[in-house]
């Protein structure tokens, strides 16, 4: 585990870190109170996984198409 806050992770980081959690929860060999974080912390790096892949479906839906069918910008987005 990483001590990288959450919020500052990269999408493919905090997926990589979820894999990791998960993988140890699994195996069933870790302490309860270590469960009960590593719980928490995947819950927190599930959150942000998500939050970086609505960012990036809101950047794609913005993106804008000439009559070709080619893109010609971003639209602003709020918030982005």
């Amino acid at each position: 585990m990483t001590d990288k806050p959450v919020g500052e992770m990269s999408f493919e980081e905090a997926m990589a870190e979820l894999e990791r959690v998960v993988n140890q929860l699994e195996r069933g060999d870790v302490p309860l109170e270590d469960s009960i974080k590593l719980y928490e912390r995947g819950a927190a790096l599930k959150k942000r996984c998500e939050e970086k892949l609505k960012e990036a479906e809101e950047k794609v839906a913005a993106i804008t198409l000439d009559t070709d069918g080619n893109p010609t910008g971003t639209t602003p987005v709020e918030g982005l």
